[in-house]
């Protein structure tokens, strides 16, 4: 038995996977000034996230993220699952994006200078879309195919028994 994954998908999960989980080992031991900075940033806009301390958002941020990147990095981690993952993480990031103030020009998608920085990770929206609808219609061509064949044996089998029969 194979790994779960194709050679096509190894690529963006490599790029998405390395790129998190640096991100998250670079939070690792983020000081209180930067954890405020993220907390501030991601309570603005997610106001249930106020009453985690700072410290403890950062932390519980950066084991999410060394999480997700391990996920996609690790081969036999099925491709649904470390893209519903992906896309699970980036749509909190796409959400910052578009309902943070000052992010994008006035009445469109396009991001404004300081919006830049965040709007860019919408190709990690597009990597996790991407790898769980090929995880599912995989799995699912898989089952077809599966199905194909004991279709086929079956076939052969009632064909062996009908010449039994008549000959």
């Amino acid at each position: 038995m194979g790994l779960p994954i194709t050679l096509s998908e190894i690529a963006p999960r490599i790029s998405a996977g390395a790129f998190i989980l640096n991100s998250g080992l670079g939070k690792r031991g983020a000081d209180e000034e930067a954890a405020a900075g993220m907390h501030g940033f991601a309570s603005g806009t997610y106001p249930f996230l106020g009453s985690v301390p700072p410290q403890q958002f950062a932390k519980a941020l950066s084991t999410a993220e060394i999480a997700i990147g391990a996920t996609l990095l690790t081969p036999f981690v099925p491709t649904a699952v470390a893209g519903a993952a992906l896309t699970a993480f980036s749509g909190g990031l796409l959400g910052l994006y578009l309902k943070t103030p000052g992010m994008r020009k006035e009445g469109s998608l396009a991001p404004t200078e300081q919006g830049l920085t965040i709007a860019k990770d919408s190709w990690l929206l597009g990597i996790g879309i991407g790898l769980l609808v090929r995880g599912t219609v995989d799995r699912e061509s898989r089952r077809v195919r599966r199905a194909a064949k004991v279709l086929d044996k079956a076939t052969k089998r009632a064909a062996k028994a009908r010449k039994r029969l008549d000959g």
